[in-house]
């Protein structure tokens, strides 16, 4: 038997990535060069290193567990840090032969989810129970289209503004496209692969690397990719590569367009943000001011934007100025996600520091430190509610999603937490506001997806996939969630038959 080193640096990464540490496993994979290790990442089945570590772990007890006359020896249940302890395994092999129990503790591999070791916070030690789900409030089977065909985690989904068709992004190296349109094309897929050109080869080769991001423009007719081998990649609603975008030296972590579609704005590893001329797939400026990895970039109008990074700090930039219009820093920890609210008056942002803050042009200290998670923050999302919304006279809303298992609702006004929504078991990746603004879609590591009335904070709808949850996102008129999962499955949910509006039962609880 042998190993290399980029073998084992590949199954740390995927067990940081798969175990929820997404920026931890990105900068691992980073420092390792795992991006120029020869792996097939797509062949490599979830929970690997557990997996591996399990079958040692197993082995080392059946060897201890055989005195040495042959006989058996009655030994307790081996813990993984007892098995690399020469002492400890010292001892174990001095201990007195007995003969077995029935009683006697057997090593079981973890609990499976669909076929995979449920690595939602690393292993067992910290298994959660599963969330219990209240049958009346579960979307039933037949509005529910389970798609498949990735062969990886899917990070990433995002509906088409324009018409129902759900974009995917993947560990697979691909993207896909679903037809999700009543008709006889309905839950069909274009494949969207993400080749390279290698030095020798005149065919490119498919890049092995995970698309990370993904952003439709604002009429639907073409989709962005952003990918961990470095290149942005403009594509067409029928699935053609239309740009490949290439100046990053490193992954690319977030990629928007702006309100107009002219530009696209990128993150990456190498420190900097670039906005791309969308027409001509050239960079028209790149911004090199965070001295860390840059995580997440939201435009402000169709010229500037801000960024955050692992380095704490928040640039406000604008195209064709050589330096930053504002620098927001008091965070304590690495900044993970920056939102504009709908007016672009207020900018949110959430650390791993546990705390939201929301900071404004007009001054350099944060307008509001909101703190009430006891865990890092992964995301945040504003409502489409209040001024220069279509929803002008609702109140506006932040919501943050946290490792802490809930999911918080803000009064940003007043900078107090109005609601907190607490059925879930595990990290809470993602949140989406409906279109209208009543509703609330969140997805978790527990495997659920769950709808909440925002005037109420009332569970309106559940469901329960086979894989942790990514991402949840709403289409355009607000009667469908898509949702992507660790195991590889993207979902389509139909929780009501009205639009943007959950029914009967809503509105008898919003009453009551």
């Amino acid at each position: 038997m042998s190993f290399t080193t980029d073998e084992v640096n590949y199954l740390i990464y995927r067990y940081l990535k798969e175990s929820g540490y997404i920026h931890s496993a990105f900068t691992f994979g980073v420092e390792s060069n795992i991006s120029e290790a020869n792996i097939d990442g797509a062949s490599v089945p979830a929970a690997a290193l557990l997996t591996i570590i399990q079958k040692g772990l197993q082995y080392t007890e059946a060897e201890l567990s055989i005195a040495e006359d042959g006989s058996e020896r009655g030994i307790e249940q081996l813990s993984l840090i007892d098995a690399v302890i020469p002492e400890t395994l010292a001892g174990k092999r001095q201990e007195k032969v007995s003969p077995p129990s029935n009683s006697m503790v057997k090593v079981k591999p973890e609990p499976l989810v669909n076929g995979t070791v449920d690595v939602a916070h690393g292993g067992g030690n910290n298994h959660v129970d599963p969330m219990e789900v209240d049958g009346t409030l579960e979307i039933p089977e037949s509005r529910v289209k389970v798609l498949r065909g990735h062969e990886s985690e899917v990070f990433i989904c995002a509906w088409n503004p324009a018409k129902d068709l759900l974009a995917s992004g993947s560990g697979d190296s691909t993207a896909r496209i679903w037809n999700l349109m009543e008709g006889a094309d309905y839950g069909s897929q274009l494949v969207l692969k993400h080749c390279i050109q290698k030095v020798g080869s005149e065919v490119p080769v498919p890049s092995n690397k995970d698309v990370t991001s993904l952003d439709w423009n604002c009429s639907g007719s073409n989709l962005a990719t952003g990918s961990y081998d470095g290149f942005a990649r403009i594509w067409s609603t029928d699935g053609q590569l239309a740009s490949t975008l290439g100046q990053h030296k490193g992954p690319i972590f977030a990629l928007k367009w702006n309100k107009e579609g002219k530009y696209i704005l990128s993150a990456g590893v190498d420190r900097t943000t670039i906005i791309w001329d969308a027409a001509t797939g050239q960079c028209k400026q790149q911004f090199a001011f965070h001295s860390a990895p840059a995580l997440d970039v939201d435009w402000r109008d169709n010229v500037s934007f801000a960024s955050c990074s692992t380095d704490q700090c928040i640039h406000v930039c604008q195209l064709n100025y050589d330096k930053p219009l504002k620098t927001f820093q008091g965070h304590k920890n690495e900044v993970n996600a920056i939102k504009w609210d709908p007016s672009g008056e207020l900018l949110a942002s959430c650390s791993d520091d546990m705390t939201l803050k929301l900071w404004s042009m007009r001054q350099d200290r944060c307008v509001h430190d909101l703190q009430a998670h006891g865990k890092e923050i992964y995301t945040i999302k504003w409502s489409p509610t209040g001024p220069r919304t279509n929803n002008p006279n609702a109140n506006l809303y932040l919501a943050s999603a946290s490792f802490d298992s809930t999911v918080r609702l803000w009064d940003v006004e007043r900078g107090v937490c109005v609601r907190t929504l607490t059925r879930h078991t595990e990290p809470v990746y993602s949140v989406a506001f409906s279109p209208c603004g009543r509703y609330l879609a969140s997805g978790s590591f527990d495997r659920c997806v769950l709808i909440w009335s925002i005037q109420t904070g009332q569970l309106i709808n559940t469901y329960r996939g086979s894989g942790g949850i990514f991402e949840v996102c709403w289409n355009s008129r607000g009667d469908k969630v898509g949702a992507s999962a660790s195991d590889g499955t993207v979902s389509n949910l139909c929780p009501s038959s009205t639009h943007c509006s959950l029914g009967v039962r809503d509105r008898l609880q919003e009453v009551a």
